[in-house]
């Protein structure tokens, strides 16, 4: 079973990972990785030494070719899964960019970027990343 759960702050050394909920032209960005069938948003590991928010920006080019964009945080989350760093609870911060260009090719293991007007229904990681876009979405309508 995997839980994932939401946290305003946490201290900065827990954080492993950087995801980004990313939209452009009011359109979902999901990246398509060339070994699956699947779509998943953008981010990855922190590198040893990098800030956190370095991370999110790293990844959100490395992953889509944004090259112009907002990006903001919008909270920490942490995933405990029995599959996933032996059952720990590995925190992440996640964070929202609307990308208002993309570079003309992709230099990574992304296979091609998607533009989508709904959500995916073909997750890399659906126990994970659908339950962070809603978590977005809810605290976007509290705001």
């Amino acid at each position: 079973m995997t839980e994932v759960k939401f946290y305003e702050n946490i201290s900065d050394s827990l954080l492993k990972f950087a995801v980004i909920i990313a939209k452009s032209d009011g359109k979902w960005v999901f990246c398509k990785h060339k070994e699956r069938d699947t779509y998943e948003v953008p981010g990855g590991h922190r590198e040893e030494g990098e800030d956190i928010f370095e991370t999110a920006k790293r990844e959100l080019y490395e992953e889509t070719g944004a090259v112009v964009y907002n990006i903001e945080p919008v909270c920490v989350y942490s995933v405990t899964a029995e599959n996933n760093f032996n059952g720990v609870e590995t925190f992440g911060m996640l964070y929202f960019a609307e990308i208002k260009e993309f570079e003309d090719e992709l230099h990574n293991e992304i296979e091609k970027i998607v533009l989508m007007e709904d959500l995916t229904d073909k997750w890399t990681y659906p126990e994970i990343q659908p339950e962070l876009v809603k978590e977005y979405n809810r605290r976007v309508k509290e705001k």
